[in-house]
């Protein structure tokens, strides 16, 4: 207090002084808004942010918190589960625990494997997956659980090959588009193999059959074709037979065709197909704001099936409230900037297609999950990712997270300061490699000087002189061309030899 009062004395006797130091602040906020003047400080948070390796801490900690709250609801949501099935509580939860081990195996070998191994061994991955697609669905190999034949049953433990051919298919796919758009593709060569490939792959999963997984990886195929720059009228046309396709497929079968019909309306049939959706706004309801409490919830004593697994999310709501499931969707919500962050700094093309294609494919998974808890959408069984209880997607989903965190360490600014000797704590935690710079081959160099020279536009050719200007003065001559306007050219770009127009260019750039 009596540091501004001194203030105020200061400001009556010497008003002068006052008025010259509000000038100059004024001056010096107008040269900084005009940019000619030195730079406003940087708060905390941007400074932070303009680090090195802000990206890869972001995506390791979001991970972190992830699981933690997924065990710690798969723990809450299966007791009676589990104890009603195995007459242990802790059944489900011994197993989801298993699983995210293997999930960090899994993530910390994707950390550490080279960029170019990934990419060397990307369409013997995918080959390998739809080979698994198609043993499945043999009589005594494939097991069917709730009414689809998709997994693979080994001591107990069941494992989903749709899961792992949605990894193999992002990968081989940004593998694919990043080398031919290298190479200035054609609009045919974009498309193909990657489209028919990803087809064989789709028609396999329907035939199980299993929507869910079919949309997932539908929207990994889309996504590809979005970030690569897919022209949009092409790209419309894809998302419009996609969306009539999972249509047909949602009126074909009989349990899909009740779940929409449920959907459609609700109190149709309110004890049979829409019993579960009608428990799960239930349990969000009786949560409230701040939620009954962690494990005091009622929905999971088999008022409501797969409260431990498609229905989590309700349980969350249930037991931690508004609240709670509120702060779960912003936690999705950081990872969403964090790993576009990521693509949007990372110099490889391939590196950008990957993990622009796996947030979009995570966060998908996380936007079909909500909406059907809370009603938006018609029930399709995905889970949501670290959360739910389910083995493989779990541990696929932490390989998918381990290879954008590679590339969060292959930043340009993080390649610099890692390679320049910077110390790192979670580097040297992890025991981590030294991450190599992004360098272009020779053709990819060559191919992309000579396309930057084809869009240059090309110069007038000049125009011979009359033969009444030959008799003026050179000097005059000479003055007069230089007043003419220059009228250049348009120069015609196309995606291969000029064949066809050129698409928009990748929706994530440096």
């Amino acid at each position: 207090m009596s540091t501004i009062l001194t203030r105020l004395r200061h400001r009556r006797a010497n008003p002068a002084a006052d008025d010259a130091g509000t000038s100059l602040t004024s001056s010096t906020a107008s040269h900084n808004a005009s940019g000619t003047g030195p730079p406003a400080p940087r708060t905390r948070i941007g400074a932070w942010l303009d680090r090195p390796m802000t990206s890869f801490h972001l995506i390791i900690a979001i991970t972190a918190l992830l699981l933690t709250m997924g065990l710690t609801m798969v723990l809450s949501a299966s007791g009676v589960y589990s104890y009603d099935m195995d007459g242990s509580p802790w059944a489900v939860f011994g197993k989801q625990l298993l699983w995210t081990a293997i999930g960090l195996f899994a993530f910390y070998v994707a950390l550490r494997v080279p960029v170019a191994i990934m990419r060397r061994f990307a369409f013997s991955g995918f080959a390998f997956t739809v080979v698994l697609l198609v043993l499945v669905l043999v009589p005594g190999i494939g097991k069917v659980s709730n009414g689809s034949r998709g997994w693979f049953v080994i001591a107990g433990f069941s494992m989903q090959p749709s899961e792992l051919a949605k990894i193999a298919l992002a990968i081989w796919g940004a593998h694919l588009l990043a080398a031919r758009r290298m190479e200035q593709a054609s609009l045919r060569e974009m498309l193909v193999p990657l489209v028919p490939a990803a087809v064989i792959a789709l028609a396999l999963i329907v035939a199980q059959p299993d929507l869910g997984q079919t949309l997932s990886m539908g929207v990994i195929l889309l996504g590809l074709l979005w970030y690569a720059g897919l022209p949009l009228r092409v790209f419309l046309t894809s998302l419009s037979a996609v969306a009539v396709s999972g249509a047909v497929l949602a009126m074909t079968a009989g349990y899909r065709s009740a779940r929409v019909q449920s959907w459609l309306d609700p109190g149709a049939d309110a004890q049979g197909s829409g019993y579960q959706a009608r428990q799960a706004r239930f349990a969000l309801a009786n949560g409230g704001v701040f939620g009954d409490g962690l494990g005091q919830g009622t929905a999971k004593w088999n008022y409501l099936p797969n409260a431990h697994n498609d229905f989590i999310f309700a349980i969350i709501g249930e037991e931690l409230g508004f609240i709670g499931a509120a702060g779960l969707l912003c936690l999705f919500g950081l990872f969403a900037y964090t790993g576009m962050r990521i693509a949007r700094r990372s110099a490889d093309p391939f590196l950008r297609l990957l993990t622009a294609t796996a947030t979009l494919w995570i966060l998908s998974q996380v936007f079909i999950n909500v909406g059907y808890v809370v009603g938006l959408l018609p029930v399709t069984g995905l889970q949501l990712p670290l959360i739910s209880a389910g083995g493989t997607s779990t541990a696929t989903t932490l390989l998918m997270i381990g290879i954008m965190a590679n590339a969060a360490r292959h930043e340009p600014q993080a390649v610099a300061a890692l390679r320049a000797g910077r110390d790192d704590r979670v580097n040297r935690l992890l025991r981590l490699p030294l991450p190599a710079p992004y360098v272009p081959t020779r053709t990819e160099a060559l191919r992309e000087r000579l396309r930057s020279r084809s869009t240059r536009a090309p110069k007038p050719a000049a125009k011979p002189a009359a033969k009444s200007s030959a008799k003026k003065p050179a000097a005059a001559q000479r003055a007069r061309s230089a007043d003419r306007p220059v009228r250049s050219g348009r120069a015609s770009v196309g995606y291969g030899a000029g064949r066809r127009s050129q698409g928009r260019p990748a929706r994530t750039g440096r």
